[in-house]
């Protein structure tokens, strides 16, 4: 491990989170890849804690489990309100954590709820990082002015949402909430319970792998790895910087399995397709890494767009974002975004709106862009 990694301490408020991203975004259960993705490419995560009462997430509890996160209960008490009960909890441990863990440089905190902006102040105070993560419809506005970082969860690669954001007013409350999970209540429950649940006791953990053929491809994983860390990084980013995000994202990586004797003989390859370029580093052996310039399979995918987006055009009709990358697969099965450097599809759409190949107007009736092409 690099001196230079950032050390980073995730602490989830779950039910904020979860509840946020169902009735925001349609999203259920909570996917937390997206996030473990977002502070791989930012640095090394050393510690995850969710807090919550988690008889109320029981799926969410297995999927949890398996990202390794650590599960901390915070039961709710019959005739009696528990809604600062997980939030205590969560800053006392990070702040206990700020002391005793001097390594860690930076610490996530998951929410979006106001109450826990102390908490970040205080942890800016003790010179630490805070990168804070929040579905958008449903935190405060004044979380996000408080952390050196904030990453909405909505934003983040992967996360598809089935449904338009909720409004929400100024305090940041939700204008029209969808009653939150029913609670289970204990009788004669202790004032206060607060356990670990140990991941290989609660649950069974599963040892299945998906695999895609998109998966399969190196070529989209480095570019979306690279582009990520472009984007964060103050310099270049070196080949061993890289490797170690994408190590970070899945450490079963190996460039062997990918028919490559080593990681620069990969990036030679993905050099030789046009998906990077590849410059003299500070240190022999460790080369500048960029993503390529636009070039001849970049124009092509642009063009594949545009000409998808004018076939499906009438002058009363504009084909929607969602489900247009179903269309352009038909037309080129192994078409991907992320063979480019982009995140998401909508990354890659807006693109070509910056192009002015496109135009993207948001339509609040079917909650989707609209595009249309605007070159002959």
């Amino acid at each position: 491990m690099s001196n230079d990694d950032e050390r980073i301490a995730l602490f989830l408020d779950y039910e904020n989170l979860a509840i946020g991203a169902r009735d925001g975004l349609g999203v259920t259960p909570f996917d937390f890849a997206p996030i473990a993705e977002a502070l791989a490419v930012r640095g090394r995560v050393v510690a995850r804690r969710a807090y919550a009462d988690w008889s109320n997430f029981d799926d969410d509890r297995r999927l949890l489990a398996r990202a390794q996160v650590e599960l901390i209960e915070i039961p709710q008490r019959m005739g009696a309100s528990r809604k600062n009960a997980a939030d205590i909890k969560m800053a006392v441990d990070a702040v206990e954590m700020a002391f005793e863990r001097g390594f860690i440089t930076t610490f996530a905190i998951g929410t979006g709820d106001s109450d826990f902006t102390p908490l970040v102040h205080k942890l800016r105070e003790l010179d630490k990082r805070v990168i804070g993560i929040g579905v958008q419809s449903s935190t405060s506005a004044l979380l996000p002015p408080a952390c050196d970082e904030f990453l909405f969860y909505d934003r983040l690669p992967g996360v598809e949402p089935s449904q338009a954001p909720v409004a929400r007013s100024s305090r940041g409350r939700r204008s029209a909430p969808v009653a939150a999970p029913a609670r289970v209540t204990v009788v004669d429950e202790p004032a206060r319970v607060e356990e670990t649940v140990p991941v290989e006791d609660s649950v069974a953990v599963e040892e299945t792998v998906a695999s895609t053929a998109e998966d399969r491809d190196v070529g989209p994983v480095v570019a979306r790895t690279l582009a990520d860390l472009a984007r964060h990084a103050d310099g270049p980013v070196l080949a061993s910087r890289l490797k170690r995000a994408i190590l970070r994202k899945d450490p079963t990586f190996d460039e062997a399995d990918h028919g490559f004797r080593g990681f620069g003989e990969l990036l030679r390859h993905l050099e030789s397709q046009g998906v990077v370029e590849l410059r003299t580093g500070s240190a022999q052996g460790d080369p500048e890494v960029r993503i390529a310039e636009a070039g001849p399979a970049e124009d092509d995918a642009f063009r594949l767009l545009v000409d998808v987006v004018r076939e499906l055009q009438t002058p009363r009709f504009r084909p929607q974002l969602s489900g247009l990358k179903d269309q352009l697969r038909k037309r080129l099965p192994d078409f991907s975004e992320k063979r480019y450097g982009f995140n998401t599809f909508l990354s890659f759409a807006k693109a070509a709106r910056a192009r002015d190949l496109v135009t993207m107007e948001w339509d609040e009736e079917t909650g989707d862009y609209l595009l249309r092409a605007t070159v002959a």
